[in-house]
């Protein structure tokens, strides 16, 4: 009986925490809001956490959701999340991220790409326009070719090869990113216009391809170093990314 208790005040604390958003593969599962203060530039910044989960079977039964996540090492698959900040879902204009992740530049602080600054930067930006989200994707790292892959694509980088070069000889596509998920889940959290921060048009087109009502696009550069201007400069040159807001470095 004590666990059956337990078990229904679980239940009771997480039925209206975890929305189900069916997709043609499936569903994915967002769990949130969580308020989360971070850290941000000295100032404590409150956001509210979602992060989503995709299965490829739909239930709505909340403790056959459990009870699967239990039973499965969701340690090895990693989970993308979402920062929303203000009144993200009424506010008449909010300024969005998608963030791929970056496991050297955004946690270790890298040099050879912009992605830590982007991150805090983004962070900052939303803060000031007072309504927001950060759309951290962690299927995304190396541009959706996967740590171990980026690591080795890093080892011909240092042998003259550029990025886009590097991920085509190791038999990738110069980028693999999908947004269809993210997509899904913004559009479950907003219906009003956005303001996507972005130097990268293939983002754009996504998001207005899905029938989204962007407003515009804010760029976001910066932190150009000695050990990032070929890889900034690769991603202008090769990749198509847009270069105002920010001088291509060419020295």
């Amino acid at each position: 009986m004590a666990q059956l208790e337990l078990k229904s005040k679980v239940l009771s604390i997480l039925k209206d925490k975890i929305q189900l958003i069916n997709t043609d593969e499936g569903a994915i599962y967002l769990v949130g809001p969580i308020r989360l203060p971070v850290n941000l530039f000295g100032e404590t910044a409150v956001f509210h956490w979602y992060c989503w989960l995709n299965c490829e079977e739909d239930t709505k039964d909340l403790q056959q959701i459990i009870d699967k996540l239990s039973s499965s090492n969701l340690a090895e698959l990693q989970q993308s999340s979402v920062l929303v900040y203000g009144d993200f879902q009424n506010q008449e204009d909010a300024i969005i991220r998608m963030h791929s992740i970056c496991h050297t530049g955004d946690i270790f602080g890298s040099k050879r790409c912009d992605c830590g600054y982007q991150l805090k930067q983004s962070m900052r930006m939303i803060t000031e326009y007072g309504a927001g989200a950060l759309f951290y994707l962690a299927n995304h790292e190396g541009r959706g070719i996967g740590l171990f892959s980026k690591a080795m694509a890093y080892l011909l980088q240092e042998n003259g090869y550029d990025t886009v070069e590097a991920n085509l000889e190791l038999g990738f596509v110069d980028d693999a990113r999908n947004y269809s998920d993210s997509i899904e889940v913004l559009k479950a959290l907003r219906s009003k216009p956005v303001t996507l921060m972005t130097n990268n048009p293939k983002k754009l087109a996504a998001l207005k391809a899905a029938d989204l009502h962007v407003s515009g696009r804010t760029p976001l550069w910066g932190d150009i170093t000695e050990y990032n201007k070929n890889y900034l400069r690769t991603k202008i040159k090769r990749s198509g990314h847009l270069e105002d807001g920010g001088a291509c470095p060419n020295d």
